[in-house]
């Protein structure tokens, strides 16, 4: 993993929070850890193709039903949907996380 500012840190985890926030949206059972970003960031700069390099890495099932254009672009819409909704919360910027802990039970198969 890269070295970061504590900065340059928390805007990353800030995004990668915001992807998990719209994978568990889409009904989608992924979640990037940090280790999981820090290669997806230095395989593409284009959000797209990082994206479609997941798909194909590890659910390439999805590509017979979907395309990955639209998979990309559904997840970036609630991404920033997501980053939209909490940047107008009232809670401190500290504490505006997906809390992973409370949907666990909300998934189905979980």
């Amino acid at each position: 993993m890269q070295n970061l500012t504590p900065v340059q840190y928390w805007l990353d985890e800030t995004e990668r929070n915001a992807y998990n926030a719209a994978f568990y949206e889409l009904g989608l059972r992924w979640h990037w850890d940090r280790q999981t970003y820090c290669d997806l960031m230095g395989a593409a700069q284009e959000p797209e193709k990082r994206i479609g390099h997941y798909l194909e890495a590890n659910h390439p099932h999805l590509l017979r039903a979907y395309d990955a254009a639209f998979l990309a672009d559904a997840i970036e819409q609630k991404k920033e949907a997501y980053k939209r909704r909490e940047g107008e919360g009232s809670a401190p910027l500290s504490k505006r996380h997906f809390n992973w802990a409370e949907c666990r039970g909300a998934e189905l198969g979980a």
